[in-house]
């Protein structure tokens, strides 16, 4: 508490009327000396005694509290503080800086954690938002208050304002940056130039790269490790500095995993920033379909119109209505057939086909057994095949007695049920991604609410996943999966019925775009499959699979370190878990068979752009407000309360080991006495005293 004096008027009427009475006095007192009036001079000493006694001068004492100045200290939480012994500098300087700035008298310190992303903008590239923190800091402080502003940061800051008047306009006092870090640091960091979201499969798609080394010698080559979703591991020297292109080809639709890592160097600085994993879809250009029907049927429309109401399927359709040896007759100008192309389908151009669908099919001495052989060898190298039976797969003509059966899981027994029957999901079906949940698959009374079927061919099923049956547990629909091929195979050719809507139908449209999928080998079908997203601060894991499994995931985090993730059971054959993350880069997720990764953040993350310490970001907002840069591996400055220079005179507010805060001198006031200079009474007085001195005068 302090006390100070000062000298004001409380004018007794308002200043503008005074300011007018004192220049109308002032004119007539030019006017009297230039006429050369008598009693002029002594016109205006009254004149003067009036004003003064109207502007009522009085001497003002204050009784002022004085006000603590405030010191902010914004320390960088920022994951490029992780790295090295970075975060261990900044605690120490921040238990330094509250030691030191406690032990000034009249002195209050802000502490603010700036830098770290919110959970919700966690996936955004938005880098070190320190000057935010700092801008949010001030936001609710007296300006005349605060005496200066200390970071504890690498100088990787993503926020400032292009021009550093509006910076220095914001801090309105010295800002000294405490650099964590060294001076000398090396980093190696790989950068996407350019990579594609989306490609045709089986065509060379290219991803532009290149390996930055702060150090490296001229013409310096790095190993670089290409790993690709089930198509493995290649290795490539590539030459560091310069852009290097990557070909490679998609061998599926649907999202694929690439993952680029480039050999770390010595005494690096962060491994972080030498990973890079990238998602590209997968298109088809167009999918080329041969839907071979055996016979005329009520049914035969249901694959057809499928199929032709995708714009992006070719559909190559046969209809076999008579063999080339039957003789019926018919003179030859009416027929009107086509012959079926037998050598150029299933020879010249049987591998140019995405999908081989039979529709009740059966021998009838049009394929020789050659063209079987090069159907099943078609499937083991990859191909997909779809066998929709009929009654003929019961009987000796079934094409189970071809090489076909080499890929075919199902085994006939020769006869066949003709009953009516509801189909259901086996218990593998309820968990297989082809049937799980599909629409009236469970009704009220906890069975489906679908049409029934009438005809089911008898069969074993020596391979593959059964996931449709009828009530007597005989096999409908299977799916088995033949080296790098996939076949599915219906045992009842009443599907149609469903299109149909007898007796209310069923969801035929969905169950037959999931099965071409499956059999298109799309990754959202995948029946055994672990997927990671990172996404809004949370890294959510996702496992399907058709054995229900309680054994944790094991989450690997950018920086190397490990936990374990539990996840709940979904239904229809998923578990999921949920996991915060904070760190940006590359999250590996495994559980002990497979293995799948996540990005948290940008391809090429602003925070690890170039993680090395630097002071030129800060520097220029240091030196414009006559702050200080410095390393803390020097050691945490002394710091010094020093008075707020004027703009005539610029004091040094840093030394070599001390660093200036302003005394900003704040106060408030407590309480005020204003005591008048001039007596009512005196001043009244003298007043009339000098109008009867200017009678006196004038009436001579």
């Amino acid at each position: 508490m302090n006390s100070a004096l000062t000298f004001d008027f409380a004018p007794l009427v308002p200043w503008p009327l005074l300011l007018v009475c004192a220049a109308v006095a002032l004119m007539l007192t030019c006017l009297g000396l230039w006429r050369h009036a008598r009693g002029t001079l002594l016109r205006a000493a009254v004149a003067l005694l009036a004003i003064a006694t109207l502007a009522n001068p009085v001497a003002r004492r204050e009784d002022r509290s004085t006000l603590p100045d405030i010191a902010v200290v914004v320390v960088d939480e920022s994951p490029s503080q992780g790295i090295a012994d970075r975060q261990r500098q900044a605690e120490q300087a921040e238990a330094a800086l509250r030691e030191k700035l406690g032990a000034i008298e009249n002195l209050e310190v802000r502490v603010v954690k700036a830098g770290k992303a919110a959970a919700e903008t966690a996936d955004r590239d938005e880098g070190t938002r320190l000057f935010s923190g700092l801008t949010l800091a001030l936001s609710d402080l007296p300006r005349h208050r605060v005496a200066g502003s200390i970071l504890v940061t690498d100088g990787q800051v993503h926020d400032m304002p292009a021009e550093i008047a509006a910076a220095q306009d914001v801090t309105g006092a010295p800002v000294h940056v405490l650099l964590t870090g060294r001076p000398d640091e090396r980093d190696r960091r790989l950068v996407v130039r350019n990579a594609p979201t989306f490609g045709m499969i089986n065509q060379d798609i290219n991803v532009v790269l290149r390996v930055d080394d702060t150090g490296a010698a001229p013409n310096e080559t790095a190993e670089l490790r290409f790993r690709q979703q089930d198509a493995g591991e290649r290795v490539l020297q590539v030459p560091v500095g310069r852009d290097v292109t990557v070909p490679f080809k998609l061998p599926r639709a649907g999202r694929s995993l690439l993952e680029f890592e480039v050999a770390p160097i010595q005494n690096e600085l962060t491994p972080l920033n030498n990973r890079v994993a990238l998602s590209v879809n997968g298109v088809r250009d167009r999918l080329r379909v041969l839907l071979v029907t055996g016979e005329a049927h009520a049914g035969e429309r249901v694959w057809r119109n499928l199929l032709k109401a995708d714009p992006n399927v070719d559909l190559v359709h046969f209809t076999i209505l008579r063999p080339p040896d039957k003789q019926d007759g018919t003179p030859i100008r009416e027929l009107s057939l086509i012959a079926f192309p037998i050598r150029e389908l299933f020879e010249l151009k049987l591998n140019e086909f995405d999908l081989i669908i039979f529709d009740r099919y059966r021998r009838r001495g049009i394929l020789p057994t050659a063209y079987y052989e090069n159907i099943a060898r078609y499937v083991e190298r990859g191909g997909a095949f779809l066998e929709v039976s009929g009654p003929a797969y019961a009987t000796p003509l079934s094409i189970y007695r071809t090489p076909v059966s080499e890929v075919l899981p199902g085994r006939p027994h020769g006869t066949m049920r003709t009953e009516p029957f509801t189909p259901q999901l086996s218990a593998i079906g309820k968990r297989h991604p082809v049937t799980a949940g599909l629409p009236g698959s469970v009704g009220e009374n906890g069975q489906p609410t679908w049409s029934r079927w009438f005809r089911v061919v008898n069969v074993d099923v020596t391979r593959g996943n059964s996931v449709m049956e009828s009530p007597n547990r005989e096999p409908l629909l299977v799916l088995d999966r033949v080296e790098k091929g996939r076949v599915a195979q219906f045992y009842s050719d009443h599907i149609w019925l469903w299109s149909r809507g007898y007796e209310g139908g069923g969801p035929q449209s969905e169950l037959l775009r999931r099965l071409a999928h499956w059999l298109m080998k799309e990754p959202d079908l995948e029946e055994e499959a672990l997927r990671a997203e990172a996404k809004g601060g949370r890294l959510e894991v996702e496992r399907r699979s058709l054995t229900e499994r309680k054994e944790p995931v094991t989450v690997i985090r950018p920086d190397g370190s490990e936990t374990r993730l539990t996840l709940e059971d979904q239904g229809n054959g998923i578990a999921s878990g949920r996991l915060p993350v904070e760190l940006p880069g590359i999250y590996r997720v495994r559980d002990g068979e497979r293995e799948t990764v996540a990005t948290m953040g940008a391809i090429n993350p602003k925070e690890f752009s170039d993680p090395r310490a630097t002071p030129a970001v800060l520097k220029p907002l240091a030196d414009a407000s006559h702050g200080s840069v410095r390393w803390l591996q020097d050691g945490t400055p002394d710091i010094r309360m020093v008075d707020k220079p004027t703009r005539s005179a610029v004091r040094e507010q840093a030394g070599r080991n001390w660093i200036g805060l302003y005394r900003q001198n704040d106060y408030v006031v407590t309480g005020l006495t204003l005591t008048p200079l001039v007596l009512p009474l005196a001043m009244l007085t003298a007043l009339l005293l000098g109008m009867l001195l200017m009678w006196r005068r004038e009436s001579r």
